[in-house]
């Protein structure tokens, strides 16, 4: 391939990076890396720093790009990295004009190397149609909302995203339906503040709406997944999908980030503990065998003791199954970066503990699910995944198909059948 995509960071830009490699494989780039980086830990942005050093070393010949969130923020940053030839903002690289740009600038042997316009400026999304995934999973992503309105004091992620924007519904209908028809058993909705969809669009359609309507048009769809949410958000159309449609998969990631008032109210989040309480306990009444995933940060400014084991507790209170922890690192120019931190040690320890609680979850959920029968999307020839997205090791199963398995038992990460 004339073009190589690397993705970091969330599934929205691994939708992304398919709409880059199209375009930049369309305006004739030869040997090109593109780095699709992302800013929302420092580690995010340490490893792409890392990433392009050594793809450098190996391939010294390669043009190499950087785009994505750490792109938009720090463009300077990546700019001054000899192993860089272009920056390309985020909203920039879903543009062909800069991909023709960027050629022209190479045959010209520009030295300006950032093209990265102003985020915030942008108001409105156009819909990327995208026929197929190059990973060849039988499982594809959906952009249909991008930016976010909220300004979390952590968060450096709507500097490099803008504000929210929505695809509309017709268009996202017929990106699904395309998707399916090149073989695609299950869809992926993703966004950045994904239940904050449609605020833009006319009429405020809300994410239960849209579900719906891509359930009802695309009825050969087999699964659809919806990734991570803010609960607070959840709209009664959402609720009643969830409830009645067995092609929405039960299996919700949720945006909690900490389980202490106190910790949430600095955060600048819009839900308190109980909320996130009473909303699992709904939702697993509507769906009594949904699973729970979660975000939840380690070492916030000012967590005590107290405060981070009432988010420990939370695994347990709202049953969550899968847990993405995130030791806490301050990004420049957000409001947590100037209070008063907890100590790195502190951080390490508690991310630590946070992750072994997750990981005796999974395993206690993997346990029960002993003697279910699942529908498994084979994703190769080695692993797929259930409805609630809990991985099964397989063997010589044809990747792409759903089959109806029975579990037999689980290694500690994986089940069995």
């Amino acid at each position: 391939m004339s073009v190589e995509v690397i993705t970091f960071g969330c599934r929205l830009n691994a939708f992304e990076s398919e709409v880059i490699a199209r375009e930049a494989e369309g305006v004739g780039l030869s040997d090109t890396i593109v780095i699709n980086s992302c800013a929302v830990t420092n580690e995010a942005v340490a490893q792409a720093r890392q990433s392009i050093r050594k793809l450098k070393r190996e391939r010294p010949a390669a043009r190499i790009i950087v785009t994505g969130c750490a792109a938009q923020t720090q463009s300077g940053m990546f700019a001054e990295m000899a192993e860089v030839d272009r920056v390309i903002g985020n909203d920039d690289k879903m543009r062909s004009e800069s991909w023709r740009a960027t050629r022209a600038a190479f045959e010209l042997d520009a030295d300006e190397k950032i093209a990265v316009s102003d985020i915030m400026a942008v108001r409105e999304m156009a819909p990327h149609l995208v026929e197929g995934f190059q990973s060849g999973l039988p499982r594809a992503f959906v952009q249909v909302q991008n930016g976010c309105d909220h300004r979390c004091t952590f968060c450096i992620i709507p500097y490099g995203r803008g504000n929210s924007r929505s695809i509309p519904m017709g268009a996202v209908v017929e990106q699904v339906r395309a998707l399916v028809g090149h073989g695609h058993a299950e869809i992926v909705l993703t966004g950045v503040d994904l239940t904050s969809y449609g605020a833009d669009l006319p009429g405020a359609p809300k994410l239960g709406t849209l579900a719906k309507q891509i359930l009802r048009h695309v009825p050969e769809l087999r699964r659809l997944r919806i990734s991570s949410i803010d609960s607070i958000e959840v709209d009664s159309d959402l609720l009643d999908v969830i409830a009645s449609d067995e092609r929405l998969m039960p299996h919700l990631h949720l945006s909690l980030q900490s389980g202490d008032d106190l910790i949430l109210k600095r955060m600048k989040r819009r839900h308190a503990r109980r909320d996130a309480i009473e909303f699992c306990a709904q939702v697993r009444r509507l769906r009594p065998d949904v699973a729970f995933g979660a975000d939840i940060i380690a070492g916030f400014p000012t967590e005590t003791e107290d405060a981070f084991a009432r988010s420990e507790a939370l695994i347990d209170e709202c049953g969550l199954t899968f847990l993405h922890v995130f030791p806490y690192s301050p990004r420049p120019g957000t409001p947590a970066a100037r209070m008063p931190q907890v100590a790195g040690q502190t951080i390490k320890g508690r991310a630590r503990r946070l992750r072994t609680a997750g990981d005796v979850a999974l395993r206690q959920r993997l346990a029960a699910e002993i003697g279910a029968m699942r529908e498994v999307l084979i994703e190769s020839d080695r692993q797929g995944r259930t409805e609630h997205f809990l991985p099964v090791a397989i063997l010589g199963e044809r990747p792409g198909s759903v089959r109806r398995l029975e579990i037999v038992g689980h290694d500690g990460a994986r089940l069995t059948v």
